[in-house]
């Protein structure tokens, strides 16, 4: 092992997905010099096995199904997908895991890339172990931001390591389709894989321990995200856990509680995440190795004033989209503190992450989507806000006829009764992904239900479900 002598920089950023690349590209912006270490692909998990191959793999799915409801077009798409072709475009949306495009424009921030695994070597130290093991350490005069993610968490099953299961990057990286696949877990990757892969032409069997789908979301987004999967031929089993698994002459075999022998030849774990920092270094500024970090609202590390934790490792929003936001406001916070700018934390201000609390919108891409942004109306109550729910059928909505025949889809307002304004709201719906902005401006800037109506949705959208809602409120 060869060692370098210390290389200082104004700002460190250990991991290089969406969310460490924002980091240094607003550090960079405000002029600080700012070094990024990434041990795997730039532009992380996210780019390569998550939201761009997953939403490739799903969006000809989708596409298939809302042509499917239209007469005059159905009938030409009835046969099935082309999945090489289908894989190809999903090769091509993942870079081919390649990572020069990244690199091109990291590099065209001015930042400095290294490659090799960060480790945090006590207060603004890192060092860099590269892919031919000679140590490279850098010094932070201002801040270091971890922003390494997370990984997926398999359970401790009899068996599992032999039969080699699928997490997430397996799903989404597969480069031939299984002829069956169980899924085991009931959140955003499984019933998105589960939509994908049955599509493709996979048999697909999903193993869920609770008693329904996308149990983070309003109930009837699982029921209604279920009703579908299991009318396209995937065979859903609630309140049903895995004792054990095994591969046996090829075939995977999982054993549930019930006794049931389920049978595959790939069995995906969405099972949840864990924090990518186990082997960062936390021991050596004071913190345990595979924790979350506990973080302010600017991201700033509880207890610390230059360790900064963005993204998902703080467990606050894993989102990328939220992980990205969070990387503006902390890059704009270290900006101002180290140039002695005044930071303001007041929530809503440029360097506070506010939303992570109360507006933090996600897309489901099953068929039906799933949209979602703020509380649940068990969240709101939970919370101690007096709300009300109210619910309309997208039926009631002209766009949605026109959109396809047989549309089906619920749409949900909570509304606090004491501010009349809204702590969230929920679609579920074919193409419900592209409404869901709308809702997050009116959560995150607290619009009063009496200004929303005021803002006329155009005729005949989907967009007039908000009309359906406020007319709802108001005859109740």
């Amino acid at each position: 092992m060869t060692e370098t002598e210390s290389i200082a920089y104004d700002v460190v950023v250990i991991g290089g997905g969406p969310v460490g690349e924002n980091v240094a590209d607003r550090t960079r912006a405000a002029g600080l010099t700012t070094a990024l270490v990434e041990s795997e692909l730039l532009g992380g998990e996210c780019s390569y096995w998550a939201c761009m191959p997953s939403k490739a793999l799903l969006r000809p799915v989708i596409a298939q199904a809302d042509a499917r409801r239209l007469p005059g077009l159905a009938q030409a798409v009835q046969g099935p997908l082309d999945a090489p072709a289908v894989l190809a475009r999903r090769n091509y949306f993942a870079a081919d895991w390649k990572d020069d495009g990244q690199v091109g424009w990291l590099e065209g921030t001015g930042t400095v890339l290294y490659r090799g695994q960060g480790r945090l070597a006590g207060p603004r130290t890192v060092t860099v172990t590269g892919p031919d093991g000679t140590v490279t350490t850098l010094t932070a005069r201002h801040a270091v931001a971890v922003s390494t993610g997370t990984r997926a968490q398999l359970p401790d099953l009899p068996g599992l390591a032999e039969v080699k299961p699928w997490t997430s990057r397996e799903a989404t990286s597969a480069q031939a389709v299984p002829g069956r696949l169980i899924v085991v877990g009931g959140g955003v990757v499984a019933t998105e894989m589960a939509t994908a892969w049955q599509a493709l032409g996979s048999r697909v069997t999903m193993l869920v321990r609770g008693k329904g789908l996308l149990n983070r979301m309003e109930p009837f987004a699982g029921e209604l995200v279920a009703e579908a999967l299991t009318e396209a031929g995937v065979d859903v089993r609630t309140g049903t856990s895995v004792e054990s698994v095994s591969r046996e002459n090829g075939t995977v075999v999982a054993v549930t509680s019930a006794g049931d022998r389920i049978e595959g030849d790939e069995i995906l774990f969405a099972t949840g995440r864990v924090p990518h920092t186990d082997d960062i270094g936390l021991e050596t500024v004071g913190l345990e190795p595979g924790s979350w970090l506990d973080v302010d609202d600017s991201l700033r590390v509880t207890g610390t004033d230059w360790l900064y934790g963005v993204g998902d490792v703080n467990h606050r929003a894993l989102l990328t989209h939220q992980g990205k936001y969070q990387a503006r406001v902390a890059g704009a916070a270290i900006a101002a503190r180290a140039t002695g700018g005044t930071v303001a934390e007041e929530p809503w201000g440029p360097h506070a992450a506010t939303a992570d609390h109360h507006a933090v919108p996600q897309v489901v891409f099953t068929d039906p989507e799933a949209a979602a942004v703020g509380l649940s109306l068990a969240e709101a109550e939970q919370a101690g806000h007096r709300v009300r729910a109210v619910d309309v059928e997208f039926s009631s909505v002209a766009g949605a006829g026109l959109y396809g025949d047989g549309y089906k889809g619920r749409a949900r307002m909570v509304v606090d009764l004491e501010d009349e304004i809204l702590r969230g709201v929920t679609f579920v719906g074919p193409g419900v992904g592209e409404l869901i902005h709308s809702a997050t401006v009116a959560v995150a800037g607290h619009v009063p239900v009496s200004r929303l109506w005021h803002v006329v949705p155009s005729y005949p959208t989907l967009s007039e479900v908000w009309l359906r809602l406020l007319e709802a409120y108001r005859d109740n």
